[in-house]
């Protein structure tokens, strides 16, 4: 069974302020994987971002983070960015900041 993969603002953002279009072309090329498959794919995330996937790309790099609609059979892709831990600009934290102030949407 396919799924159908939406993109949500926030992770729309994310992606066009990539200024590398290969890394762009990419990201969004394993995205599509998505429909196939999305609960085998990403890893479940704990603690404040419970209910997420990740998905890693790009060499490890980047992460996919996303959200399964399982009655409307939809992945909805709520954050794009590198993995930096420790570090600000880390996109778990990104997605707890945007998650607490409410402009994460599903």
């Amino acid at each position: 069974m396919k799924w159908r993969v939406e993109i949500a603002k926030t992770a729309l953002e994310q992606l066009e302020k990539i200024t590398d279009l290969r890394v762009r072309k990419k990201l969004l090329e394993r995205i599509e994987q998505l429909e196939n498959d999305p609960e085998g794919q990403g890893k479940p995330l704990r603690n404040e971002l419970s209910g997420l996937l990740s998905l890693r790309a790009i060499g490890q790099r980047y992460r996919i983070i996303y959200k399964l609609v399982n009655e409307q059979v939809i992945v909805v892709v709520v954050a794009v960015g590198i993995r930096r831990e420790g570090d600000r600009s880390d996109i778990y934290r990104i997605a707890e900041r945007l998650l607490r102030s409410g402009l994460m949407t599903f």
